[in-house]
């Protein structure tokens, strides 16, 4: 209803001053500490407040910038929010690869990654492009075993200046990543001060350089880190192509962003507005003659890091609030990964799946209808601007130590990487980070070993290792499965379920999930009338592992049945769910042999069954 119309309603909602927000939390809180428990620190170190308002986004220099404007924190779309629906294809075979690539143009992409590892002759590209209307799909060549040839029979095959697309030419990331050049350090700049020539002349809406910034978060690292270190590489060439003679001005409009999104949904939104503000930064010190051409071209790529093998269909899940963030921030164009890329070949299925993602969210949800949705919200402003001051700080740390390339030969960007993963690993393993069907709520009934295709992963030879974070526990879960291959049976976890009705349930329940994760066999029960009884089922069961699941004042009544079931049966394995620590020793003394609780790490503890089990 209109406000003048009905005043009463208003005044009813007087506006409450962020002091007396404060007071009241302060008062709720009744001593403990604030920032302990209601300040979130994410991985990168920044500190989340648990609430904002307009008072915090007075003093954020990026306030008050429109879509299309300098430095671009808003993008530069101001009609609508129309990002490029792109897929990729690692098929070889031309002709093969020709028949995926049109059966996703009719089927809604608008630009295809093309394989062209083995195209060696304008008559193989032209083979490959068959019937592709390059001006209206865009064209884009990764895995070349030499891309300034692969550019030749491009431009020789298209002929069409209006064509769109870009090469996968990245020499610093792929020193990253294997410790040294294609073909050596200058012969590389070199290429690229061509190629930049070349399409400058004959395909000048083509981006011929790539800073592959998903490397660095498909080998674990934070949000900060992939944005700091893909600017720095960015910096880089602008450095060297500029020394080389090129202007600027030619060299920034035909590099392309390639940055992974991840499952921190606003994170992830933050990051790509922080990405463009800051690479404008950057630019504008090179002397631009045109201000346009400090924007950030950003292709999204679903992450890698956190998609997984078992329960695969959660990757669906995962990339659809993955390809949310790319959107709402702003990328101008995406892949979205297949939910099956990390065990096979994708097929038509995956594919199309994939594809429906994008456009389901542009097209059904509408989320290319506004530019800059997440303007105004006052979280994801603080976290643009927090993102951006953090990337800058690291930025500028990486130039001090003489830039991308001697950071990446001195060891400090894998160093840097490697202490952010050993952080994120032993979240995993402890399940603070959850990773559904696999370290927590795994559908125990599953089996991947069939499944799984072999494929040629992406191993750093010296470099930058790119590694999924599932990765320990599903080997965890296979040793097992080849265990049961081999013909034997899967390890059985008696659930001894006894007392307190609410205790027993939340207990057997945690028990369930910390040996499912592992793909034992769980064998719940109701609950046992009396200790005996208990004892009795769990030795007909013959149960590798007892798990005892009750209450911490009632595990003093079950003392006797760890000594029952040691004297019976001497080789199984005795486990309390909980850490009743004042009859801890008791119960040691008695013949539990493990606690498992919430601050178990989750990983070492089954690695620890799985060798007394023999399981390898």
């Amino acid at each position: 209803m209109d406000q003048e119309k009905q005043p009463g309603l208003y005044g009813e909602f007087p506006p409450v001053s962020t002091q007396a927000w404060e007071e009241k939390i302060q008062a709720d809180l009744k001593g403990a500490d604030y920032e302990k428990r209601l300040v979130w620190k994410t991985p990168e170190g920044l500190k989340v407040r648990p609430y904002y308002r307009a008072e915090h986004l007075e003093d954020l220099p990026h306030m008050g910038i429109l879509p299309g404007e300098a430095p671009f924190v808003r993008g530069n779309k101001t009609q609508g929010n129309h990002w490029v629906i792109r897929q990729d294809f690692e098929e070889t075979d031309p002709s093969r690869a020709n028949t995926l690539v049109k059966e996703a143009i009719a089927k809604g992409a608008e630009a295809v990654g093309l394989n062209v590892s083995e195209i060696d002759s304008a008559a193989g590209m032209s083979a490959l492009l068959d019937g592709i209307d390059a001006e209206k799909t865009g064209i884009h060549l990764i895995r070349s075993k030499h891309y300034p040839s692969s550019f030749t029979y491009l431009t020789e095959s298209l002929g069409n200046a209006k064509a769109r697309g870009s090469l996968n030419f990245d020499p610093l990331g792929y020193y990253l990543l294997y410790s040294r050049f294609y073909n050596g350090q200058e012969a590389d700049l070199e290429q690229g001060k061509d190629l930049i020539e070349q399409a400058k002349a004959q395909l000048p809406h083509f981006h011929v350089i790539t800073v592959n910034g998903q490397h660095c978060q498909n080998a674990g690292a934070g949000i900060v880190q992939e944005l700091a270190f893909a600017l720095a590489q960015g910096n880089e060439y602008l450095v060297h192509l500029t020394g080389l003679g090129l202007k600027a001005d030619d060299i920034a409009p035909r590099i392309q962003f390639t940055l992974a999104t991840g499952s921190a949904y606003f994170m992830e939104i933050a990051k790509f507005r922080a990405a463009r503000m800051l690479w404008t930064k950057i630019v504008e010190q090179y002397g631009l003659s045109d201000p346009k051409n400090s924007y950030m071209y950003i292709h999204a790529v679903t992450s890698n890091w956190n998609k997984s093998v078992y329960d695969p269909y959660v990757n669906m899940l995962r990339t659809t609030t993955e390809a949310m963030a790319a959107s709402i921030g702003g990328a101008d164009s995406m892949t979205v990964n297949p939910f099956d890329k990390p065990f096979k070949k994708p097929d038509a299925f995956s594919y199309r799946m994939a594809r429906n993602q994008q456009i389901i969210l542009r097209e059904e949800a509408y989320f290319g209808k506004v530019a800059d949705p997440a303007a105004g919200s006052y979280y994801v402003e603080q976290l643009t601007h927090d993102i951006a001051s953090a990337a800058w700080g690291l930025f500028l740390d990486i130039e001090e130590q003489g830039g991308f390339l001697k950071t990446a030969q001195n060891g400090f960007i894998r160093a840097s990487i490697e202490d952010t993963c050993q952080k994120r690993d032993m979240d995993i393993a402890m399940r603070k980070q959850v990773f559904v069907g696999t370290n927590l709520y795994p559908n125990t009934e599953e089996t991947v070993l069939d499944k799984i295709q072999p494929a040629a992963e992406l191993t750093a030879l010296a470099g930058l290792r790119q590694y999924r974070g599932t990765q320990a526990f599903e080997a965890l879960r296979m040793a097992v499965e080849n265990h049961v291959g081999k013909g034997f049976e899967a390890p059985k976890v008696f659930l001894l379920t006894y007392g307190n009705l609410a205790m027993r349930k939340a207990r057997a329940g945690f028990s369930g999930n910390f040996f499912g994760v592992a793909g034992y066999r769980i064998v719940d029960n109701l609950g046992f009338p009396d200790v005996d009884s208990g004892v009795k089922a769990a030795l007909d069961s013959k149960a590798e592992i007892v798990v005892l699941c009750s209450s911490d004042e009632e595990y003093a009544e079950l003392a006797a049945a760890p000594i029952a079931i040691k004297k019976a049966a001497p080789g199984t394995r005795v486990v309390v769910a909980g850490n009743p620590k004042e009859i801890k020793d008791t119960l040691v003394e008695a013949g539990v042999d493990d606690f498992i609780h919430l601050r178990t790490n989750v990983l070492e503890s089954l690695s620890g069954f799985n060798a007394f089990l023999g399981i390898a």
